[in-house]
C-alpha cells in the first residue's frame, strides 16, 4: 500500500469503539478505504476515514491511485471486514465491478463493499445490482456513512 495506515490500531483500541467478532477474531471493525484509479483528490476519503476511526473502527487507508488488484490485495492482507471505495474520476463503472470480480476470484466476495463520490443515479443502480452494498453521494452525512458501515460489517443488508 502506498501510504499505509492513516490511524494506528492502538489508538482505535484505546478508544474502546465498535467491536466485531467475525471470522474467529474479536476486535474493532477493520475497514479499508481506497481510492482506485487515477483520481488525485482524497479529502473526502480522509474525512470518511476519520469519522469511521472516531466511531471506533480500525481504518486502513490505502492511498491514492490504487489499482483494483492493489485494493483487493490490501483487503486480504489486512483481513478487513469492509471495503470503502472513493472515486471522483468517472471510472467507477470500470473499476468497481473489477474489484468485485477480483474479490470473488480470491474467495473474498463476502467482504461488503461501499462506495462514495460522484456517481450518477443510473450508474449507482447498476453498481448496487453488481454487488456494491451502499453508495454515498455529495451531501451524505458522516453519521449515515458510519451507521451503514457498522450495519454492513455485521452482515446487514
Amino acid at each position: 500500500m502506498s501510504e499505509g495506515k492513516l490511524f494506528s490500531a492502538a489508538s482505535v483500541r484505546a478508544s474502546g469503539g465498535t467491536t466485531l467478532a467475525r471470522r474467529g477474531r474479536a476486535g474493532p471493525i477493520r475497514v479499508l478505504i481506497a481510492k482506485p484509479g487515477l483520481d488525485g483528490h482524497d479529502r473526502g476519503a480522509k474525512v470518511v476515514a476519520r469519522a469511521l476511526r472516531d466511531a471506533g473502527m480500525e481504518v486502513i487507508y490505502a492511498g491514492l491511485r490504487q489499482t483494483p488488484e492493489e485494493v483487493v490485495r490490501a483487503a486480504l492482507e489486512e483481513d478487513v471486514d469492509l471495503i470503502g471505495l472513493s472515486i471522483l474520476s468517472g471510472a467507477h463503472m470500470a473499476l468497481f465491478p473489477k474489484i468485485l470480480r477480483l474479490l470473488k476470484a480470491e474467495k473474498a466476495g463476502n467482504i461488503p463493499v461501499f462506495a462514495g463520490g460522484i456517481i450518477p443515479d443510473e450508474d449507482a443502480r447498476r453498481l448496487k445490482k453488481a454487488g456494491i452494498r451502499a453508495i454515498f453521494g455529495p451531501g451524505t452525512t458522516l453519521t449515515e456513512i458510519v451507521t451503514t458501515a457498522q450495519r454492513l460489517a455485521r452482515g446487514g443488508a
